[in-house]
């Protein structure tokens, strides 16, 4: 396996759950991590408290001139990119029916245009020099289909196969999708439907915490580069979807 010591990581969502999770594990092993959110607050605490190899900047992955100065602002400081995780994501759950058309704008904007606009930054780069990789944090969601979830999921379904689409056109760029099941976070916390939110609240009975999908991240990351971990879905052992 190859050091994550001497790879510097693109984490986006990394003010919370997963995406801090992620910060911390690839921060214990050394990485030189350059980490984005809109909660400029939390990132700055974070990078403080794991020290100089740990940088920040505000970001909207919705926005591509934003995600464009991020990626730059992350070579002005580490001098190069080795990884992007594209880890940012909103899961406003509610039934088709209730015609919730600006959070359907929001899922499609945020789980698929943001992987996209982070895709687009980094890959002429990866292209010059020949290497590089994207791993995006996709779902479950990615596998199946559950009633209230039918925009969420397709979000996700659409992150598979950009991320399959990249891992086809590009030989000696590398790509991952981890999928996690049931995850302790705030993801939905945004859900405006009381009865949606309370059957989130049942099915987070049985739920992962946040670092064992970051263990899952490093575990791919720590690969030789002739091998390409392509997907890694992670589930609670209890899980039954």
């Amino acid at each position: 396996m190859t050091g994550i010591s001497e790879k510097t990581v693109l984490i986006t969502g990394a003010s919370s759950g997963i995406g801090e999770a992620t910060v911390r594990e690839l921060a214990g092993a050394g990485a030189r991590l350059f980490i984005g959110a809109r909660r400029a607050e939390r990132l700055k605490a974070l990078a403080e408290e794991l020290g100089e190899r740990v940088a920040w900047r505000e970001l909207d992955v919705t926005d591509a001139a934003s995600f464009e100065a991020f990626v730059d602002a992350a070579e002005a400081r580490f001098g190069g990119i080795d990884v992007l995780v594209n880890n940012a994501g909103v899961m406003p759950l509610s039934p088709l029916a209730a015609l919730k058309r600006d959070e359907w704008k929001r899922m499609i904007d945020v789980n698929i245009h943001g992987v996209l606009n982070g895709i687009a930054a980094v890959l002429p780069r990866f292209v010059a020099k020949g290497n590089g990789h994207v791993v995006n944090v996709a779902s479950v969601g990615a596998h199946l289909v559950l009633p209230t979830a039918a925009v969420y999921c397709g979000t996700k379904y659409a992150v598979w196969a950009i991320t399959e689409g990249l891992r086809q056109e590009h030989e000696n760029i590398r790509s991952t999708i981890i999928s996690p099941g049931v995850t302790a976070t705030e993801l939905g916390d945004d859900i405006s439907d009381p009865q949606v939110a309370a059957a989130l609240k049942d099915w987070r009975q049985k739920s992962l915490t946040p670092d064992a999908i970051a263990r899952a991240i490093r575990y791919a990351l720590e690969q030789p580069d002739g091998v390409d971990v392509n997907e890694i879905i992670v589930r609670p052992t209890a899980a039954n979807m």
